[in-house]
């Protein structure tokens, strides 16, 4: 006997055994609701075949050949993914709009026998509420943020802090870069735009209102991805703990942590070109000196001097935080790190 299908608003609750993405792969890549798996009704060759028959022959055959694709891809899925799932098995699905292809998987689903749930206005309709719940989110929390020239290891110190469970929003990792000219990850492409809001949105929606959250201080874009501009206006604002030390320390860290673009030195000096407000001829030269000869420590306490520093102070003027703790470091090692951490958590949390 068939179930009902319920249109609903509503994706975040635990009303659902599984939430099920009937969009192409490449849709499904830009962005997804959170814990969603991809089980597309059309692949992105097939939707590509449907467009080309629409605008040859007809809407009547496009449909006719997206009928079959669709009708074949769902009986793979259910025999496959789907095959041990009992007769209690409540999926949420959803497409673009809340349209065809959700309801043609949902139509199946409930024929087998399984309550099932649509969201309505499908992904368009998530994506609006990203938005909306970003913006709600946000001010549910107060902030306390790292602050610090590059190289005083505050993204170790978010770690640390996370481990004694403390709230952290871990921006650069959630953007997969570590938030400078130098700072894409080996081999790890950004997320979309899109991605990224819903990666902040979701690692939210999981903290306590209650406790502080913890985050580093960031220039509003993180390689090619904007921070939300209601996060971004609190960041500016909130309160800081800043951590400093000397230079040579700092040089030699980032040396070592940047072990991945040291490894092709023809890219680096790709990058050292992009820098910007690079005026200075023989500056440059001498960093290509340095990259030829393999001198990472002295090329890191150069760029530190002459870019990274400068930029970072210069930033301080664009901000109004309020510096609540200073630490200052002679030497960045992994016990010092560990003090730090330790009466971070014990002050703040």
């Amino acid at each position: 006997m068939s179930a009902p299908i319920k249109y609903v608003d509503v994706w975040d609750t635990k009303n659902y055994d599984l939430i099920i993405d009937v969009r192409s792969p490449s849709e499904f890549r830009e962005d997804h609701i959170p814990e969603a798996i991809s089980l597309p009704v059309l692949s992105d060759e097939e939707r590509q075949i449907i467009g080309t028959r629409h605008n040859n022959l007809s809407p009547f055959e496009a449909r006719k050949l997206g009928a079959a694709f669709v009708a074949r891809n769902i009986s793979n899925h259910i025999q496959n993914t789907l095959e041990n799932m009992g007769r209690d098995f409540r999926p949420l699905v959803y497409c673009w709009r809340g349209g065809q292809r959700s309801k043609s998987f949902a139509l199946v689903c409930s024929e087998i026998g399984w309550r099932t749930f649509v969201l309505k206005g499908g992904y368009k309709a998530y994506r609006r509420s990203v938005i909306s719940k970003t913006e709600k989110l946000v001010k549910d929390f107060s902030y306390i943020v790292v602050a610090g020239r590059t190289g005083n290891r505050k993204t170790d110190i978010l770690l640390g802090l996370e481990e004694y469970g403390a709230q952290v929003l871990d921006l650069e990792k959630l953007a997969s870069h570590r938030g400078s000219l130098l700072g894409k990850l080996e081999k790890i492409e950004q997320p979309s735009q899109k991605r990224f809001e819903t990666l902040i949105m979701d690692r939210l929606r999981h903290f306590e209102p209650h406790k502080p959250v913890f985050l580093e201080s960031e220039s509003q874009k993180i390689g090619q991805r904007q921070i939300p501009i209601v996060l971004w206006k609190f960041i500016k604002t909130s309160p800081q703990i800043t951590i400093k030390a000397p230079r040579n320390c700092r040089a030699y860290y980032l040396s070592k942590k940047y072990k991945h673009l040291t490894k092709d030195k023809e890219r680096l000096e790709k990058l050292i070109e992009k820098i910007p407000g690079r005026d200075d001829q023989n500056r440059t030269r001498h960093w290509r000196f340095l990259i030829k000869n393999s001198l990472w420590k002295e090329l890191s306490y150069d760029l530190l001097k002459f870019h990274y520093d400068p930029a970072y102070d210069k930033s301080l003027n664009n901000n109004n935080r309020k510096t609540i703790f200073e630490y200052n470091h002679q030497d960045i090692s992994d016990a010092v790190l560990s003090a730090t951490i330790d009466d971070i958590n014990s002050k703040y949390r």
